[in-house]
């Protein structure tokens, strides 16, 4: 299964929907950022001196929103689109971390490695992560699974499980 009914709406684990990351006002600090963020990462498939230029220029607008969101979301990383992050205050997120399409990642949510050894988190489409959330090493969470809040991840999460406790163990499923 690759989509999710919610409501009225489908959430695709596969297409990303832009429209989740369109800014809805001037003062949208969440999607500014990924605004940002996007912008930085298209023009890095540039050249030419007006291509330096949007890079710089994202670059520094990516800090700002960094700075006011005190969400650490490095300008390498690759996330999907139709990321939500409805409260990215102490969201930090590795640079090797992969992000599925139409995630949603609540406040104080950290996505990166373990003193266990390398590698940094793979996050399917349409997951959502509670507040407080850690997702630690080299694990691959599945399409659409949920993550309890303050849960701790560090072995995979099969699809469209729902995962919560210290350390995170699987207590339900979406279906």
């Amino acid at each position: 299964m690759t989509d999710r009914h919610t409501g009225d709406q489908i959430i695709s684990a596969s297409a990303p929907d832009w429209t989740r990351e369109a800014p809805r006002g001037l003062w949208d600090p969440s999607r500014r950022l990924l605004r940002s963020l996007r912008g930085y990462q298209a023009a890095r498939g540039r050249q030419g001196v007006m291509a330096r230029l949007a890079r710089g220029l994202h670059a520094v607008s990516h800090r700002l929103w960094s700075v006011l969101t005190q969400a650490e979301l490095p300008l390498t990383c690759r996330i999907d689109g139709g990321l939500k992050l409805p409260h990215p205050n102490g969201v930090v997120i590795h640079p090797r971390t992969i992000i599925g399409p139409n995630c949603i990642i609540f406040q104080q949510v950290t996505l990166g490695t373990s003193g266990n050894g390398p590698g940094a988190p793979v996050v399917g489409g349409g997951v959502d992560i509670g507040a407080g959330a850690k997702v630690l090493g080299p694990v691959t969470i599945g399409d659409h699974a949920m993550i309890g809040a303050n849960a701790v991840v560090t072995q995979d999460v099969p699809k469209g499980a729902i995962v919560a406790g210290v350390p995170a163990r699987v207590i339900g499923n979406r279906w």
